[in-house]
């Protein structure tokens, strides 16, 4: 089961895992430093920033398993 979705709030994906940092800043999204991280959702900030939301997604499950 999925760990992340894109429906997540930048904050508690932050939250949860501190190695979704690295994830976000690898595709130039500075979400750490972001006021809108508490609100806005993966998604959104995924388009924002011009990159696949579903990439992303894929790169913070991976942070929970580390088999894949």
């Amino acid at each position: 089961m999925a760990r992340f979705h894109k429906e997540m709030s930048i904050f508690e994906v932050l939250e949860s895992d501190p190695g979704a940092r690295g994830v976000f800043e690898s595709h130039g999204m500075a979400c750490c430093l972001c006021i809108g991280a508490q609100s806005e959702t993966v998604e959104a900030g995924a388009i924002l920033h011009q990159v696949d939301p579903e990439v992303v997604i894929e790169e913070l499950n991976r942070l929970s398993d580390p088999e894949s």
